[in-house]
């Protein structure tokens, strides 16, 4: 059975495929700030919100796709109780970096499976990166030559690129991190027979 991704996240997609997972895209394309304003305005805390975004995803995807098994993912980004978004710009990208900069951050993935537009299974993972003390030199530099980075990753970086420079400690899960709780999902996809237990 091949897996449907309701994304076009390719780091997810190439996650998958390198682990052995046969993975097609078509992606959800919801309203995610208006769902997840919502979430946010019944008190839903960042890890809720990732893993209801995930759950939304995959439905909204298992709704015209009769019989497949489609998989959503979504992370937040949680700083002190505080919510962040993509940055809108290099500036805001810099900005946040500064923000971060000395502290401890918190990105929540969350995963979810629904078929015949039923959820049928959901997972939520943390990982806690503290962020070195950053001059404002190293962040100008850093966003200048990850700028794509800067603004595609809801914190500013690829942790499997220049990124990793910027922490003294990352607590968590790799995968989760990267954006998708890979290994609790391949063995929710092994219990169902998608793969070779």
């Amino acid at each position: 059975m091949t897996l449907i991704l309701a994304s076009r996240s390719s780091a997810r997609r190439q996650m998958l495929q390198a682990a052995g997972v046969e993975v097609s895209l078509d992606p959800a394309d919801l309203d995610e700030s208006a769902f997840k304003g919502r979430l946010l305005s019944e008190g839903a805390t960042a890890a809720a919100v990732a893993e209801a975004l995930a759950g939304q995803k995959a439905l909204t995807v298992s709704s015209r796709r009769p019989g497949a098994l489609v998989l959503g993912s979504d992370q937040t980004l949680e700083l002190d109780g505080t919510l962040y978004d993509k940055a809108a710009s290099l500036d805001e990208a810099r900005a946040r970096l500064g923000q971060f900069s000395g502290r401890t951050h918190r990105l929540h993935s969350g995963a979810a499976l629904a078929c015949d537009g039923q959820l049928v299974w959901s997972v939520c993972d943390t990982a806690e990166l503290t962020v070195r003390s950053l001059s404002r030199t190293y962040i100008d530099a850093y966003v200048a030559t990850n700028a794509e980075a800067a603004l595609s990753a809801v914190g500013g970086y690829w942790l499997e690129g220049e990124g990793v420079q910027l922490f003294e400690r990352i607590e968590g899960d790799y995968f989760t991190i990267l954006g998708l709780p890979l290994l609790p999902l391949l063995a929710e996809l092994r219990g169902r027979g998608v793969m070779v237990s």
